[in-house]
């Protein structure tokens, strides 16, 4: 099988049984999914949802959130990980949006990687869930699943695989193509035991054919 025909086989697989996949992160808006994409660096989407249900109550805006220091957000964020950290960027970030972005989270992600907390990764999950720009995320899930199947090479970072990825992905699926990885390695083909009996697309996997 050529790397097209696992490519075609894969996205018609997800199309056909994945025709709605979505972040698993509450938000209402930009603000807020921006918030919480920056608190789930290596924490769950659980977790997150549950710290965010009440920082977003009492601040649910940059005008809000900036009146803080960091030392007051930490107690909101301290079971997530890495709250002290996360507590500067949250600071950083609703300050910067207000004035550097006019309190509008930008929708490139030249200027989304300005703010303090967002790397390549967060910012392309901002421009691909809000904005619907052809862009690819690349976690830890989407790592592992895109070269367990062979839809990537020899890929050593995040961005050799978003490269690779958005090269033979169409541009009109690369949104939803993100989330489609997302779910599968974090319900089927996960790290450790992987669910390859239960696996609908093992017959075009590397992995599970090797």
């Amino acid at each position: 099988m050529t790397k097209i025909e696992r490519y075609k086989k894969i996205l018609q697989y997800f199309k056909k049984n994945k025709p709605i996949a979505e972040t698993e992160l509450n938000y209402k808006n930009a603000f807020e999914l921006l918030i919480s994409v920056i608190l789930s660096a290596q924490c769950t989407d659980k977790r997150v949802n549950i710290i965010t249900e009440h920082l977003f109550a009492k601040f649910p805006d940059a005008y809000k959130l900036s009146e803080l220091e960091p030392n007051e957000i930490y107690d909101y964020i301290k079971t997530c990980s890495y709250p002290n950290n996360k507590s500067k960027y949250l600071s950083g970030t609703a300050k910067m949006l207000i004035s550097d972005f006019n309190n509008t989270v930008p929708s490139e992600v030249e200027e989304l990687i300005k703010l303090p907390g967002v790397g390549r990764k967060t910012a392309n999950v901002i421009a691909s869930v809000i904005f619907n720009k052809p862009v690819m995320p690349v976690d830890t899930h989407v790592f592992r699943v895109s070269n367990r199947l062979g839809l990537t090479e020899n890929a050593k970072t995040p961005l050799e695989t978003e490269e690779q990825l958005i090269k033979y992905i169409p541009k009109k699926l690369i949104p939803i193509a993100h989330h489609w990885f997302i779910l599968h390695g974090r319900y089927v083909c996960k790290a450790r035991k992987p669910k390859c009996k239960e696996c609908e697309i093992s017959k075009y996997c590397v992995f599970n054919n090797n």
